[in-house]
This record gives structure tokens, sequence and C-alpha cells, in this order.
């Protein structure tokens, strides 16, 4: 039975502020780990579009520069074999924690003053109408908690970031309370980073639908998973 490895929780220089590195770098790293495919789930949030030199107070085109980073990396990507799904990795200005956001459409991410100020409780529903996924990402590390379940498809179990003590037990049994998807990733921002994380499935999506499908349906394992 085939196996491929597939990257949840990754980063690129070219939007989130705190990534150290660009496409060529990520794709070239994950190849040699033997990945065959990565979710880009790049930041959403003010920090991001302050990096990127965005008011978004103003109207205009935000969809194009959030996805540059999705988009390298199906070039960067693309000769090497490995398949690309676009993610995001939202933050509201309610609290400090953050939301992997899977299969959504443009038009759900388009306006992110009106985003940042909603929370949580009114995106949730948003998010589902749209048919994306809504995963809460490391939700007992510092600073963080953990949402309502009634809000949320899935929590990040699995966050291997070495630089964070992301509590991954804490997250297993809060999944497990509230039946809730579990997941896992890298959290790659940096080199040491690339290939610690992710899930392993024995089918390989191939396109960002696809992958959403195979998360709702749990046939994968985690990598890390005693």
């Amino acid at each position: 039975m085939s196996e491929y490895r597939i990257e949840t929780h990754l980063h690129t220089c070219h939007v989130s502020a705190c990534g150290h590195l660009d496409a060529a770098a990520l794709a070239e790293g994950y190849a040699r780990a033997g990945y065959a495919a990565v979710a880009v789930t790049d930041h959403y949030n003010r920090d991001t579009f302050a990096y990127l030199g965005i008011d978004t107070t103003r109207p205009g085109d935000v969809i194009t520069p959030f996805l540059e980073g999705f988009r390298r990396m199906q070039e960067a990507c693309a000769p090497l074999g490995l398949t690309v799904y676009r993610g995001a990795e939202l933050r509201f200005d309610e609290c400090c924690n953050d939301y992997l956001l899977y299969g959504y459409p443009d038009e759900l991410l388009a306006e992110p003053e009106k985003l940042f100020h909603m929370g949580i409780a009114a995106f949730a529903p948003l998010a589902r109408e749209a048919g994306a996924l809504l995963v809460q990402a490391h939700p007992y590390r510092k600073s963080c908690t953990p949402a309502f379940a009634c809000y949320l498809d899935g929590v990040e179990v699995m966050n291997l970031n070495p630089r964070h003590d992301s509590r991954n037990d804490r997250a297993e049994e809060y999944a497990a309370l509230h039946g809730l998807l579990r997941t896992g990733g890298s959290d790659c921002h940096r080199q040491e980073d690339i290939g610690r994380g992710g899930i392993i499935a024995s089918v390989l999506p191939e396109d960002g639908g696809a992958f959403v499908r195979l998360l709702r349906a749990g046939g994968y394992t985690l990598i890390g998973a005693d």
C-alpha cells in the first residue's frame, strides 16, 4: 500500500512576517524529506498585512498578495512532483488563538477588517456554509485557549514546532472529549522545522477539495504519534 506524507502547516517568508524560508527552500526541503504534498498556511492576521504594506481599512484586493506564498510554492513544487494545497492560519482581534483554514473560497477572506472584528463565533458558521474546514492550531500553547468545540471541525493535536511547548497531550484530550478531527503538522517557519510533522495517507488528494475530504474522513495517521 502506498503512503503519502503531507504537511498541513507551514509558512513562507513571502507572506508570513515570522517565516524564514522562501518557496524554493521549502520545496527542496520537503522533497528531500520524502513528502508528497504540502498545505501552505500563511498567517492571515494584522501582522501579515502590515508586513505586506496593506491598509486593511481601505477597499482593495487582499487575496492576491495573501496567496503569493501559495503561488510561489506551486511554481517551486511542480518540477519536484509535490502537490500544493492552499490554507490560511487566521487570528481574530478577540484573542491570540490561531485557526487553520482549508478549502475556502476567496470571498471568505476578502474583507480582513470585517473578519478580524467578527471573531470565531461569527466566522465559524460562514466557514461551514462555504464548505471550508476549520481546525484550531496548538490550542494549549502559551497565550492560547481552546475555542468552544461547536465552532471547530478539528484540533491540531500534534504540533511539532521545536521552539514551542504546544502541550499536545492536552489538545489530544480536548479533541477526544468533543469528538473533533485530529490533525498534526510541523508548523514550519525555519529550516530545522521541515518535515517534522504532518499526516500520512494511503491516497494523495489531487486538489484542495480532495484534501479537505481526506481530513473530514480521518483517513490518515499523524506523523509523530505513538
